[in-house]
């Protein structure tokens, strides 16, 4: 049950102008975006902008969404699990790749474990991550470049688990399973 207040089709000014730009896009406006441009606009137009800054990163579309899976396994949102879920199948993971990135197990691509094994690090623990960490992502293949980009993809990432948990945002998409 949603805790936040939302608009949805009764929207006006900036939020009605993003809401019809990602109805256009994705065929609906998902109730995350729906909570968030129904409270903030600004927060929403900057998401929008934030991601699609993402997807012109160092990062493949497929690592891009192990980030994605991986962070919001830790955090334990729900909704956006199957959220990227659905973007992982999209950008070609298959569904044991996808709860492999999740649960920080094999997905039989060395790469992508290393970096959701980064991932999973980085968001949760405290304090310095460990030199070894670091080197192990940076032996898989990772440049510094790429290590910022995933920096980056948390952030955004991040910050829509946040309102979700808080929300309880009803989840609009196929499940993620278990």
């Amino acid at each position: 049950m949603s805790r936040l207040s939302t608009q949805g089709a009764n929207a006006t000014g900036r939020t009605a102008e993003l809401f019809a730009a990602i109805k256009s896009k994705l065929g609906k406006v998902p109730n995350a975006y729906d909570t968030i441009g129904s409270n903030s606009p600004v927060a929403l137009e900057a998401l929008l902008n934030f991601d699609a800054a993402l997807a012109n990163t160092s990062l493949s579309k497929q690592e891009i969404e192990v980030v994605k899976l991986a962070v919001s396994e830790v955090a334990g949102c729900d909704y956006c699990l199957a959220a990227h879920t659905l973007m992982g199948k999209m950008a070609g993971l298959s569904p044991e790749a996808i709860l492999a990135a999740r649960r920080g197990t094999a997905t039989g691509n060395a790469k992508l474990d290393a970096l959701s094994t980064f991932v999973r690090t980085v968001v949760g623990t405290t304090g310095t991550v460990p030199q070894p960490v670091v080197d192990a992502v940076k032996a898989a293949g990772y440049t510094d470049a790429q290590v910022v980009d995933t920096i980056y993809a948390i952030s955004s990432i991040t910050f829509t688990n946040l309102v979700n948990r808080i929300n309880d945002t009803a989840v609009d998409f196929p499940k993620a399973p278990a």
